[in-house]
């Protein structure tokens, strides 16, 4: 196996400056996994990561940005009807997306 190069900076320094990047972390410990997002955002000066616990991943993610943090939670109900958490995220991140056009323009 061989390390691969971090896409992010030159996704948002040179690629895209513009545009509304989102990165993903994946964390075992959920003492440290905001801490860790945050400071994604801080290196790398994107809008927004989704950060998850291994544990928990399939049902509870936090979506973070530089100024806040939102729980997204499937409740038993939405788990058993069959809901999957993608779909909060995806309801979630299309609403911060649609803002950040707007706030471009």
């Amino acid at each position: 196996m061989k390390m691969v190069p971090k896409m992010l900076s030159p996704l948002v320094k040179d690629w895209a400056p513009k545009a509304f990047i989102i990165s993903f972390k994946l964390e075992t410990d959920p003492s440290i996994v905001i801490s860790r997002a945050r400071n994604a955002l801080e290196i790398y000066q994107h809008q927004v990561v989704v950060a998850n616990i291994l544990e928990s991943l399939q049902f509870f993610v936090v979506i973070v940005t530089k100024d806040s943090e939102t729980k997204l939670m499937l409740s038993e109900e939405e788990v058993e009807k069959g809901m999957v958490i993608e779909e909060k995220i995806v309801d979630n991140l299309q609403s911060r997306h649609t803002a950040f056009i707007c706030d471009k323009n």
